[in-house]
């Protein structure tokens, strides 16, 4: 079975969603990041410090995490969807002054409701260019 890979519209709807989530993001709007997370208790975000099973367990850390330090710059986004009705996206992000890179991936799926995320992952790691300087004085 072969599926329709990145068909523009479909493409255009998850980068508006994905946009959505990360005005939300940045900006700590929790009723916005509420609603993208699909409702369900399927639904699985790693964080880099936490296992979140279940939409309430997500919308729990969202309302006890500080609102301060939230901008990044993003680079490498790739959204990739299949079909009409899932898709894939991906990102690097960096926040002035740390000297680490984060990763986040989002899997989306079109419900009723509109777009929503069913599982996320976000991690971090040092940053290329600390490990270079690491690699080097080391040598």
């Amino acid at each position: 079975m072969e599926h329709a890979i990145n068909l523009p519209a479909v493409h255009a709807e998850v980068a508006a969603a994905f946009a959505r989530y990360e005005l939300a993001l940045t900006g700590n709007d929790l009723a916005t990041l509420d609603d993208l997370f699909w409702h369900s208790e399927h639904t699985i975000r790693y964080g880099a410090a936490e296992n979140l099973h279940g939409h309430a367990a997500i919308q729990a850390f969202r309302k006890g995490r500080p609102a301060a330090g939230l901008a990044r710059s993003l680079r490498h986004t790739v959204i990739t969807t299949y079909g009409h009705d899932f898709a894939t996206a991906n990102t690097e992000f960096s926040r002035e002054g740390s000297a680490t890179v984060g990763r986040q991936s989002h899997t989306w799926l079109r419900t009723e409701q509109g777009w929503r995320i069913v599982a996320a992952h976000v991690s971090v790691i040092e940053a290329p260019q600390a490990r270079q300087a690491e690699a080097h004085h080391a040598a």
